[in-house]
């Protein structure tokens, strides 16, 4: 293994260790985070690609583990066929090979995504709307998803203002990324981005994801979650402005 291989491999361990810490605590943010790190060391593309399993494993388990899935399975049907259909869409541009700007839009996505959770104040959807909300919201999600292979905005404050109960809303969310992350995978190998060499990398990154999940359940014992989630939202608004700003230097 040569030297860059080796910091390559410890990169991967620490970034997935890292956001999988996030997602213990907080519930959520493992593609985030890890996308906003790799971003630094890789290319979009090339960050997603090492992304997918370790999002799937994580959030396919979040998904099942709530008491509720048939149930929001039928309520949200509809926004994660629009997730599917706008990522398919345009992962083109993850492909594509213009490098500064699909770096652009990732630092845009997730400074947005943390500006306004930051500030935003809680609001609620009525559920008459929802009929032809969650197709749109979806759609939306999917383009900018495939686009930047982060998947939060705007499904998360969506599916926050759709009024689950705390247990729902984890399943809920854990739907949309597990979703996200499966129509991402097939908008990629749709193009032939997929290599075998960076799926066993991204296989071998579902470990520190679970060992970092577990780390976090026991940090947010002793750590305010709302004050981990306000730190971390601070320092994802600055990364996100980085690379906005090296995209166009």
């Amino acid at each position: 293994m040569n030297d860059l291989s080796i910091f390559m491999l410890l990169a991967v361990v620490a970034t997935f260790f890292a956001a999988g810490t996030v997602k213990g605590v907080a519930g959520m943010g493992l593609p985030t985070v890890a996308m906003g790190i790799l971003a630094g060391l890789l290319s979009p593309l090339a960050a997603t690609s090492l992304l997918i399993i370790p999002s799937f494993v994580t959030n396919f388990w979040q998904l099942l583990a709530g008491p509720s899935f048939k149930g929001i399975v039928r309520r949200l049907w509809t926004m994660m066929a629009g997730v599917f259909a706008g990522t398919l869409a345009s992962t083109s541009m993850l492909t594509g090979g213009d490098t500064s700007l699909s770096t652009l839009m990732l630092g845009l996505a997730l400074t947005v995504y943390a500006v306004y959770t930051l500030l935003a104040k809680p609001y609620h959807i009525n559920p008459r709307h929802e009929c032809w909300l969650s197709p749109g919201i979806g759609l939306i999600t999917g383009l900018i998803s495939g686009a930047t292979g982060v998947f939060v905005i705007p499904a998360v404050p969506y599916v926050q203002a759709l009024g689950f109960e705390k247990d729902d809303l984890v399943q809920a969310l854990g739907l949309s990324f597990t979703v996200s992350t499966v129509a991402l995978a097939f908008g990629l190998a749709s193009r032939g981005a997929f290599q075998i060499d960076g799926l066993s990398l991204s296989a071998f990154a579902v470990v520190p994801a679970l060992v970092g999940m577990w780390a976090g359940q026991y940090i947010r014992r002793a750590v305010s979650p709302a004050v981990f989630k306000r730190c971390f939202l601070i320092a994802l608004a600055l990364l996100g402005a980085e690379m906005m700003l090296r995209s166009v230097w």
